[in-house]
């Protein structure tokens, strides 16, 4: 069965604040038991709910999340966070997740520092450095 925006808008927030709210388990209730993530950033996919999860789960801490914006439509969600990390810095991620049954099934992760990527000279005469 195919999940509506509004659904998959909430099935996708919901891991990101029960993160924020420390419960390290509580987002597997929001996962298929087969779901895959990939990482292409990092080169990693995660294949089944339960190691999702504990990648999580074992993140250390000193950080904190927020959510900059969830748009959802047919079934397909998009977010993007900010996760400012005591030590390590801030870091964004975009998360683009399919959703079916109230539960992510698929996804891809982009996670990156502000600054991590700077830009060629070539392009300075366009743009403005934030």
């Amino acid at each position: 069965m195919e999940s509506t925006g509004t659904e998959a808008s909430d099935v996708v927030g919901a891991p990101w604040e029960r993160m924020r709210a420390r419960d390290r388990d509580g987002p597997a209730a929001l996962f298929a038991e087969d779901a895959v993530v990939e990482r292409p950033v990092g080169g990693e996919r995660i294949v089944a709910r339960d190691d999702h999860v504990a990648v999580d789960r074992e993140h250390p801490g000193g950080w904190s999340i927020r959510v900059l914006r969830i748009v959802a439509r047919d079934g397909e969600a998009v977010s993007g966070v900010e996760v400012p990390h005591e030590g390590v810095g801030t870091f964004r991620a975009v998360s683009l997740r399919t959703v079916r049954d109230g539960r992510i099934v698929r996804g891809t992760e982009y996670r990156t520092s502000p600054g991590s990527d700077p830009r060629p000279a070539w392009r300075t005469a366009r743009t403005e450095a934030t």
